[in-house]
């Protein structure tokens, strides 16, 4: 596996700190496909340590970001997130190559790792109908601090199209709007 390590925020990079991300990433080897290529940011905000891992996988990117007190627990902690991600996608593509041909290609391109966790079962217990009205992303955004939501759904008055405002960690505000 390749590893690709950046330091943010004039963080130094510690050879001691490379050899143990390459051990703790190096464990996700037999779930990887040959030849992956793991991206790994560092960085220091105060007191926060923050590790991100980006792996681009063939249709897929695998991507997970903790923060925590200490850089090594931050790296521990994001080594299961990426083993989660990773277990359920392979689950994913084995129901999906028991259906259909063309996944069993793609299935056959990651190491034969064990499965230890079974992928849970998606369940949508709630399905909401609403009107979208037409507004601008400054109204969406009362309208989701009144509701006391994270995110607002929102037909753009401008566009015409559908938009989401949504609440980010740092207190600001976020909008996705599609692009066709």
């Amino acid at each position: 596996m390749k590893y690709t390590f950046t330091g943010r925020n004039n963080f130094n990079i510690t050879d001691e700190l490379k050899e143990r991300t390459q051990l703790k990433v190096g464990k996700l080897e037999k779930l990887l496909p040959e030849g992956a290529e793991a991206f790994v940011t560092y960085s220091v905000n105060k007191s926060h340590h923050r590790v991100e891992v980006t792996i681009p996988l063939k249709k897929r990117i695998l991507r997970a970001e903790v923060t925590s007190n200490d850089m090594y627990s931050a790296l521990d902690d994001i080594i299961d997130v990426l083993e989660k991600q990773m277990i359920k996608y392979k689950n994913r593509l084995r129901d999906r190559s028991r259906r259909d041909a063309s996944y069993t290609e793609e299935l056959g391109a990651y190491g034969n790792g064990s499965d230890a966790y079974e992928e849970s079962v998606i369940v949508i217990d709630r399905n909401k109908h609403f009107s979208l009205k037409p507004m601008d992303a400054e109204e969406a955004v009362m309208e989701m601090e009144m509701l006391g939501h994270s995110f607002y759904v929102f037909r753009n008055g401008a566009t015409d199209l559908v938009n989401v405002v949504y609440k980010r960690e740092n207190g600001t505000y976020g909008l996705i709007e599609p692009e066709y």
